[in-house]
Order: C-alpha cells, then structure tokens, then sequence
C-alpha cells in the first residue's frame, strides 16, 4: 500500500481518535457493590468545545490544522445491577455527536461508540465475612462497537480495538457527617487496531474523591489522571505518543423526582496527547430495586 496514504491514516488517528479517548466516562458511587436485584442508573450528558490540545511535550496549543475546533457531545447510559451477594454487573454505552471543523472543511460523525461490560466482586462478601470497609476488584471490557473507517475525511465513533481493565475501588464513610471518600486504580490492556496498524499503548489511570451532602444538596470534587505507554505504529515504537492526563472534576447535585440531578465540570491541568481546555456535563442518578 502507498506509503503516503499509510501515514495519512497515522496522522489521521492521532488527530481524530484524541477526541473519543478525552472523553470523560462518567461514573459514580463505583465503590460499593450492590446487593442482589438492587443497583442504580445514570445518564449523563457530556459537551467538550476546544481548539487547543496537549501536544507531545505536554505544552498547551492549538490543535493540528488551521483553524481546528473539536466539539464532543456524548450521552451515556450507565447502568449498575447485584446478581448474587457480592457481584454486581456494569454496563455502560455511549452515543457520541463528534465534530472536527477547521479552515478547508466541517466533519461530523453521529452514533453510538464503545460499550464498557464490567463485573465487580465484594472480596469480603464473598469470603462470607463483614467488610471493614467498602471495597471491590473490578474487570471488564471494552468492546469495538463498529468497524474503524479508513478514510481520513470521516471522524472514527471508535478507537478500533478493545481494552481489558482491571481496577481495584475503595471507599469510607465519615458517618454520622455526610461525607464520603472514595478512590480507584486501575490498568488497561489495549489490543491493536489491525485496521491502521496501530498498537496502542497500555495505560494506568485512577480517581479519587471526596463528597457529601448538605441541605439538600450534594457536593462532589475528584481528581482524576492516566499514564499511558508509548503506541507501536506500523510495529514501531513512538515514544513521543504517549498518553497523559491530570484533570479536576467539581460536581454539585440536588434531589429531583426519584434521583438526583448533577452537574459539573472536567478541567484538565496537564496532559499529553490529548484535547485540553475546560468540559461541561449534567448527569440524572437514581437507584432501583427490582
């Protein structure tokens, strides 16, 4: 195959598939393992308008082309269910309104991108023991939701492989205060993307943060950051294509109807490889029990 086009499709992962992998993925209250027939639901909405990135030396400019703007709007559907004590399932599948507009031409890509299935276990539960406090191993997938597109005029709704994760989360309560800590670490396993040649590399990421409630409303603030390792293009290794992030993530919520309506902020402090510049979402969380 021609090399040129090769290395157009090179350029044009690094360009467009920034715009899926700075998505935040909304998730909350992941720390405590639901009981069987109970768990909860979120569907958050998610809007990302930026003409700066992380470059490849984590400084702050303007993204690829002449007059670049990335815009990311995503709804994700995230649901939580307990199957038995001490296992739960976690779903979540995202649809993604993607534009990337620049001085020749405006791109634009609608559907649905790449689900996430993971299964949790409560250690302690399982041991038939009390636990001293919340905590649980986490494993799971995500899968490809569609063929990647070889064509660098169309915006990819996937990043064209998938990913095996496992996490470990913990949590406290300070009751009787209304405050509560939770945190997560986890790796990401990424297979290759076979349609551009592309082996990403894999990753390290985690969250931390600290909550409550007062008079009605509820209060959230998190950090969260990833380090990933250098991807193989064409089985070479660029290490310049690392991947990295730290960002805060402020969140307010109040009681409406069965759930609580939340809204907040993504605000990224450094990174490489990736989109920057401030997000928005609002999410709607309620639990069930069946």
């Amino acid at each position: 195959m021609d090399c040129r086009l090769e290395m157009r499709k090179r350029v044009q992962s690094l360009l467009y598939g920034c715009m899926i992998a700075g998505i935040l993925v909304p998730s909350a209250f992941s720390q405590w393992v639901e009981k069987s027939a109970e768990g909860w639901i979120q569907v958050a909405l998610y809007h990302h308008n930026t003409t700066t990135r992380f470059d490849e030396q984590g400084n702050n400019e303007s993204l690829f082309n002449e007059g670049g703007r990335s815009i990311t709007t995503s709804v994700f559907l995230t649901g939580v269910v307990g199957v038995v004590a001490g296992v739960d399932v976690w779903v979540q599948t995202p649809f993604h309104r993607l534009e990337f507009n620049d001085v020749v031409e405006n791109r634009r890509s609608t559907g649905f991108g790449d689900p996430r299935v993971h299964v949790r276990i409560d250690p302690f539960t399982l041991a038939g023991s009390s636990a001293p406090f919340p905590m649980a191993l986490r494993g799971g997938v995500k899968l490809k939701g569609q063929e990647f597109p070889v064509d660098s005029e169309i915006i990819p709704l996937t990043e064209g492989q998938r990913d095996w994760e496992l996490i470990l989360e913990l949590g406290h309560s300070f009751y009787p205060r209304p405050i509560y800590a939770m945190a997560w670490i986890g790796y990401r396993w990424r297979e290759s993307n076979t349609e551009i040649r592309k082996d990403p590399g894999n990753e390290l990421f985690y969250l931390a943060s600290l909550g409550g409630s007062i008079n009605g409303w509820t209060w959230k603030f998190s950090i969260e950051g990833l380090a990933g390792e250098p991807s193989r293009f064409f089985n070479i290794k660029i290490e310049s294509s690392k991947r990295k992030f730290f960002q805060i993530l402020p969140t307010v919520g109040h009681g409406l109807g069965p759930g609580t309506f939340e809204f907040g902020g993504r605000f990224p402090v450094s990174g490489r490889n990736l989109p920057s510049g401030p997000a928005v979402f609002v999410g709607y969380f309620f639990r069930f029990g069946l």
